[in-house]
């Protein structure tokens, strides 16, 4: 049986019983050549890495999702779409290009200029938004690099916009003193590719094989001899000539640029490759660090971040509780990539918030995705988006940041309470409101956010009420971030705090609670 990708990564995003990984085992004669240190690429072996602080003190990054599938400006997966009969994105092709069989995906590069990028004037708005770290796209499902890469001409060194894109996203980063990330999307390329090779089922060109079809054009669509219109996002049927290549790229990609972490778009793919890869990130990255790794690698597959390994990411998505290990949501403003018909529809910075502080509270980062045009320039509703969560930052980040939760993550109306925990179920989520009540703690100080502002000026924190069942001891002082002390009482219906005429701020509000025994 098929099924989609989103009900894959719903089923491997979710925290089922542990499957039984594959034992530890040996390379044999064509062991992948890593970087000398205290791992292997071995699952026991990686079961040893720890989390860095520093990731789990950022709660905060941004991403650009850019690259030649930027330049049309229609949304994301185009490169893989366009090649599908009758999809949103094949009838945009060809009312702008041309039928797929004479013209293809390959032709539409030279169109992504970038004319207008500048990552060190947007590396200043996110870092003033409140990111501690940035990630550039290192290279998408349509198999082009954003590095002068070693093994693959299709890059944008040598084409589009003729820069090295990972390479400046990283100078800005250091410039502005953020952690630097870098995604990977290749592994499940040849299948993802496979519909260039197909063709029309009915009409004028049907059995007429698109320009995926023609060996000249291989080394950017692959060798798939199977279309997967029904894209099972699985290992299945990629040959052991792909993944050692997948292994040579992307460790060309982490010697190039050596970065803080790297963002996988599944599992940990190919098994003793993938491995290899994390083992010789963090050895890399150790030898600059005492011996001791500050990277991160981040997989969708929970179970790969059990033990050690690595950090779990959701993505579009917010787990059930508080995780018991650090982990991350990757989700986006609009589409992934730039769709100029999701202007006037982005994630307003109230719905970031809301995610941003729920998320926090269990334990989590959050990294948004603010996707470039074919410029390389924000347009003005995701500066407006931008900007909004730059005000909120100004005022509630001490809640936030080196925070960790607290003995619950908080409190919700039924209606708002997220059930499921997996992947893609952000869409199920409504904005909150007063009721909605989250948790953060930083040393002995403990955090409370109400998530609207309630009309009578009261609000009532029912978690800490004099007999809460969560052991809550006295609470000495009450400050409104923004504003500073405020009045409060507390009895067996909770921690109720009389609130200023005057908001500090819009969206979430942040209560900080001195006193003994309160975290």
């Amino acid at each position: 049986m098929k099924i989609s990708r989103r009900k894959a990564i719903q089923l491997l995003s979710v925290a089922v019983p542990a499957m039984k990984l594959m034992p530890d085992y040996a390379f044999g004669q064509t062991a992948p050549e890593i970087h000398h240190g205290p791992f292997i690429g071995t699952r026991k072996s990686l079961q040893k890495y720890v989390v860095p602080e520093w990731f789990c003190d950022a709660k905060f990054g941004i991403w650009a999702h850019w690259g030649p599938q930027s330049a049309i400006e229609a949304g994301d997966w185009y490169a893989r779409n366009m090649y599908m009969q009758g999809s949103d994105q094949n009838k945009h092709f060809l009312e702008h290009y041309g039928h797929p069989s004479k013209i293809g995906y390959k032709d539409t590069i030279p169109n992504w200029k970038a004319e207008k990028f500048d990552p060190d004037h947007l590396m200043g708005l996110y870092k003033k938004a409140g990111a501690k770290y940035f990630m550039s796209m290192g290279v998408h499902h349509d198999n082009f690099d954003l590095w002068n890469s070693r093994h693959n001409g299709w890059n944008s060194v040598r084409m589009g916009p003729k820069i090295d894109i990972v390479g400046l996203w990283k100078k800005a980063a250091q410039k502005h003193g953020l952690k630097f990330g870098i995604s990977d999307h290749l592994w499940i390329s040849p299948k993802w590719f496979s519909t260039s090779k197909g063709a029309d089922k009915d009409g004028p060109y049907a059995g007429v094989p698109y320009d995926g079809a023609n060996p000249q054009n291989f080394s950017l669509y692959g060798k798939s001899e199977k279309v997967y219109t029904d894209l099972p996002w699985n290992e299945d049927g990629i040959p052991e000539s792909w993944k050692k290549h997948w292994f040579l790229r992307i460790k060309d990609l982490v010697d190039h640029y050596q970065p803080d972490l790297l963002y996988c778009d599944g599992a940990i793919p190919f098994e003793e490759y993938g491995l290899s890869i994390l083992a010789h990130l963090y050895n890399q990255n150790a030898a600059k660090h005492g011996g001791i790794t500050q990277a991160v690698y981040t997989s969708k597959r929970a179970e790969d971040s059990q033990l050690g390994t690595c950090v779990m990411d959701v993505e579009r998505g917010v787990v059930d509780s508080i995780w018991p290990r650090p982990w991350q949501t990757d989700t986006c403003i609009g589409d992934w990539h730039y769709n100029r018909n999701m202007i006037g529809h982005y994630k307003t910075p109230k719905t970031v918030v809301d995610m941003l502080v729920d998320i926090v509270s269990r334990n989590g980062n959050l990294m948004l995705n603010f996707p470039l045009p074919a410029s390389g320039m924000l347009d003005g509703d995701e500066l407006n988006t931008l900007n909004g969560i730059t005000q909120w930052m100004a005022v509630n980040s001490e809640g936030i940041y080196a925070t960790r939760p607290w003995k619950i993550f908080g409190e919700s109306p039924a209606k708002t309470t997220e059930k499921s925990g997996a992947s893609f179920n952000e869409s199920k989520r409504q904005d909150m409101t007063e009721a909605d009540i989250r948790f953060t703690t930083k040393g002995k100080t403990l955090y409370t956010f109400f998530m609207g502002w309630p009309q009578d000026g009261k609000v009532t924190i029912a978690p800490l009420a004099e007999d809460s069942p969560h052991n809550v001891g006295k609470i000495e002082m009450v400050e409104l971030l923004g504003h500073g002390k405020v009045q409060f009482t507390r009895d067996d219906e909770g921690l109720k705090v009389s609130l200023p005429s005057q908001k500090p701020c819009d969206h979430a509000y942040t209560l900080k609670l001195s006193g003994t025994d309160l975290t």
